[in-house]
């Protein structure tokens, strides 16, 4: 009675970043547009806006080496990341 029903494992679809970073960054370059095509208005916004689509792009890569890192098995990897 005092054992506590196991918790199912979540799938690899709910799980894995990279859907979230694309869209963060997809989000980024749809912010960079919409300041672009607004003109003068929002002009001051725009290098928030770079400076994020840089932030997501650079991270974005990090993550993939250090996923590819882990997958072969490297020491020095994260680890949860396969």
């Amino acid at each position: 009675m005092d054992s506590k029903p196991e918790t199912p494992a979540l799938s690899v679809r709910l799980t894995d970043p990279a859907p979230v970073i694309a869209v963060g960054i997809f989000a980024w370059v749809v912010a960079t547009v919409v300041v672009l095509v607004s003109g003068d208005r929002w002009a001051d916004a725009l290098p928030t806006c770079w400076t994020g689509v840089a932030v997501g792009v650079v991270g974005f890569t990090l993550f993939l080496m250090q996923r590819a890192a882990a997958r072969r098995g490297n020491r020095t990897a994260q680890r949860g990341l396969t």
